[in-house]
């Protein structure tokens, strides 16, 4: 056998959570606070959120300790309101944030940035407070980095940084789709680029016009990464819907799980359920004598409810909506669902004896042709880019996306590790270069708890689908208080598929059964609202 997988990050990462949830960030004793009322005060007696504590709270179930989850539930702590319990599935908090080690480095195994390095970013100020950046923060320069063709050619820095350049234009112009809204539909954002693309060659002198052509159709594989998906699937008009941070993307050294620590702290630790997937959610009861809603699990145990946040993943529902929910999701519900996009992105680290590559130059762009693109018969054409993490000398990661990154999974890590040794042999023209010594990646795709990566404005979509997506149910105009609460990066327009979407989303819905709760002074009635009966 070439090389060893490593078997070692599970373990370690088990220990690094428990360390991490349960100190402060001196090493001292924090206790996650116990179960019951008299919790609520330790911290959050100011706030104005803070509810009255001599009334009765509602009982709710958060499904899913995902960034969604853990920041719906870290909210109604702060305000008092304690009477929650979290449902989830793995045997770990985070969800698609998942940071493990290899060797003696840490890989992220999901969300890798913090996508925009601003106080505006709430994932951002979250990090700060806790001391887990440092400056100089490390932004990556998507600019850097070798781009090589398939017959092992490095193409000429002038003319890729050129065509690099002229291909982020063609992006902001696809980006600034949305916002003109000129009433006519320009397709899908492979057919947008592939035209714009032809166009900015001519600009090119004809002798530079084959490299430049293989720079920027390589670097729609790149675009491919923030979809999960193939282009011909993206909305072109829709691309532009995604809001952008200032600031870039900031990496968190010591591992993007790090977040989640002073959400997990001051959750008390009973409400935290792990191992407990879901099979099913009845709601919609109007009687006194029942709860309004009941969520099971797989292993039979039942959770009665005032409110249930879901925040499964899109890819969940698409799969599984039909069979969770008792009675059936309404057809605007399901259409949203049906219509909105769901990608597929994985990770492959691998760690190398010795580097044979030049630290600290970047990454190995793959600058593949039309054509090569155009024949997707391997799962390595789902690769964008190769590149080295910066807080290692010796790991390189590997981003495969779409229909591809599903494929790589079902292959063993030997075929992987083959399959890429051969793309870099190729696009390097060097046949000598090694095989890794140890393999860890991603499985997003298979994993039913996930079933993908994140969300994006496919050919159907609208921001429209993603409001009814986030829309409680019963609805406002409905006599009877919400009981179904969604929630989720694939629930909030302008921040999909991103963690501080996920977070936003959360506090969202948590703030929704706060002003319920205010409003009924307690629990909701079963029976019919009068305001909204008049």
């Amino acid at each position: 056998m070439l090389f060893t997988k490593f078997r070692g990050h599970q373990w370690k990462f088990q220990r690094f959570l428990k360390r991490l949830f349960s100190t402060d960030k001196g090493g001292g004793g924090n206790e996650a606070p116990p179960c019951g009322k008299s919790a609520r005060f330790n911290s959050c007696q100011l706030d104005p959120c803070m509810l009255d504590p001599c009334k009765p709270e509602p009982r709710v179930v958060i499904i899913g300790a995902g960034m969604a989850g853990l920041s719906a539930a870290h909210r109604l702590t702060q305000c008092g309101l304690q009477n929650f319990t979290v449902l989830e599935a793995t045997d770990r908090p985070g969800g698609r944030i998942h940071s493990c080690w290899l060797g003696d480095v840490v890989a992220e195994m999901g969300a890798t940035w913090i996508e925009g390095g601003c106080v505006s970013n709430p994932v951002f100020t979250l990090a700060s407070q806790e001391g887990l950046l440092k400056p100089p923060l490390f932004r990556p320069d998507a600019s850097r980095g070798l781009f090589c063709t398939s017959d092992g050619r490095a193409i000429d820095l002038p003319v890729s940084i050129t065509a690099y350049h002229a291909f982020k234009q063609i992006e902001q112009q696809a980006a600034s789709l949305f916002a003109l809204g000129c009433g006519r539909t320009h397709g899908s954002l492979l057919s947008f680029m592939g035209v714009r693309i032809q166009q900015e060659l001519h600009n090119f002198p004809e002798e530079q016009r084959y490299d430049a052509a293989r720079v920027m159709y390589g670097l729609t594989n790149c675009v491919r990464c923030r979809s999960g998906d193939d282009l011909s699937l993206v909305s072109a008009d829709q691309y532009g819907s995604y809001i952008e941070i200032p600031g870039g993307n900031v990496r968190v050294p010591l591992g993007y799980v790090g977040v989640l620590a002073p959400l997990i702290r001051d959750i008390p630790s009973c409400s935290l359920k792990y191992c407990k997937p879901v099979s099913c959610i009845r709601w919609g009861a109007v009687s006194d004598s029942c709860p309004r809603a009941v969520v099971k699990c797989c292993d039979g145990e039942e959770f009665p409810a005032d409110y249930v946040i879901n925040t499964m993943s899109l890819g969940v529902l698409k799969h599984q909506h039909d069979k969770l929910f008792c009675p059936a999701l309404p057809a605007e519900k399901v259409e949203a669902i049906c219509k909105l996009g769901y990608g597929f992105v994985n990770k492959i680290f691998l760690e190398y004896a010795r580097p044979f590559w030049v630290w600290n130059e970047g990454g190995i762009r793959l600058a593949w042709s039309a054509d090569e693109l155009a024949e997707r018969s391997d799962w390595v054409k789902g690769i964008s880019n190769i590149e080295e993490l910066p807080s290692s000398q010796h790991v390189l990661s590997c981003w495969v996306s779409g229909r591809e990154a599903a494929d790589m999974e079902l292959c063993s890590d030997e075929e992987v590790v083959d399959s890429i040794t051969k793309v870099l042999r190729q696009f390097t023209g060097d046949p000598t270069l090694p095989y890794p010594k140890n393999i860890l990646r991603s499985k997003w795709c298979l994993d039913q708890h996930f079933a993908g990566s994140y969300s994006y404005m496919a050919m159907d979509s609208t921001v429209g689908h993603q409001c009814d997506l986030a829309s409680p149910l019963p609805g406002s105009c409905e006599p009877v208080a919400p009981i179904l609460l969604f929630a989720g990066e694939a629930t909030i327009p302008g921040h999909y598929s991103t963690v501080h979407g996920a977070r936003l989303s959360g506090i969202r819905e948590a703030e929704r059964i706060i002003q319920l709760t205010k409003r009924y002074g307690g629990p909701p009635k079963n029976s019919p609202d009068p305001k909204k009966s008049r």
